[in-house]
This record gives C-alpha cells, structure tokens and sequence, in this order.
C-alpha cells in the first residue's frame, strides 16, 4: 500500500487526519515543540485503519507537525518520556479567524493543546507497515 501524505487546512481536512491518526501510539519522547520555528512535531505508530477493513492488523510509523504554533498545553497523566499515549483524535476549534486551538485528544483523559496562528498540519507515513498483533477497540459506551 502506497504511503500517506494528508496537509489539512480546515476542520474538514483535519477530521480526515484524525481518523487515520485513531488509535496511534505515541512515545512522549517523540514529541517536541520547536518553539522558535513555532512548529509542533511527533512520530507515532498508527494503526492502518484501511488494511483493518480487509482482516489485516497493521502500524506505520508516521509523522504529524504543525506550524504556526504560538503555544502547547499539555494535561498528561504519564509524562515521563518514555509514557506511552494513545491518540484518539485531533479537533480544531476556531478562535478569532485565523487563529485557534488543536487539541490532540489521548485515552485516559491526557490532551495537548496547539495555539495556532492559522492551521497548517501535514500527516505524511515515513515508512513500511508491520504486523500488529490485535486490533484496538473502543468501549461502546464510551462518548
């Protein structure tokens, strides 16, 4: 399968980023805020959604940065570095346009949240796909 690049640029765009991104894993080590770039970067291992539909159990090691970050906020339960977060979902509230907030959402209640001046976020795959050996699930009752 061929590797993923998405730029999103609106809540739209960054919904479709979000649903690729569910259920990834992230170190808290592989996280960083270039503060005078204003760019925020990580790398994870997300779980192939799309390979999931045909039976197949499947992590990438992807890239997520943003530009343009003014701020980060963070509410992590484990924030050692070597904590392991999984993303549930990246959400854009619009604040005076431009500008505005991306939150990186995290089971068990953790959460980053981006000041930004404007969104600008590209999701781009770095390499081969392996063998996983479960499928995340979700609590269905859950919200």
């Amino acid at each position: 399968m061929d590797k993923l690049k998405l730029v999103a640029l609106d809540s739209e765009d960054l919904a479709v980023v979000s649903a690729h991104l569910q259920d990834a894993v992230v170190k808290v080590a592989d996280m960083a805020w270039l503060a005078r770039e204003k760019r925020f970067a990580l790398v994870c291992n997300r779980f192939d959604w799309e390979s999931a539909e045909a039976g197949q159990r499947r992590r990438r090691r992807t890239g997520l940065q943003f530009g343009r970050v003014l701020k980060v906020q963070h509410r992590l339960q484990e924030a050692g570095p070597d904590a392991v977060l999984n993303l549930l979902a990246v959400t854009f509230e619009e604040g005076e346009a431009p500008s505005g907030a991306v939150t990186l959402v995290f089971s068990g209640g953790g959460a980053l949240r981006l000041e930004v001046e404007c969104l600008e976020c590209e999701m781009r795959d770095l390499g081969p796909m392996w063998e996983t050996p479960s499928t995340p699930k979700h609590d269905a009752g859950a919200a």
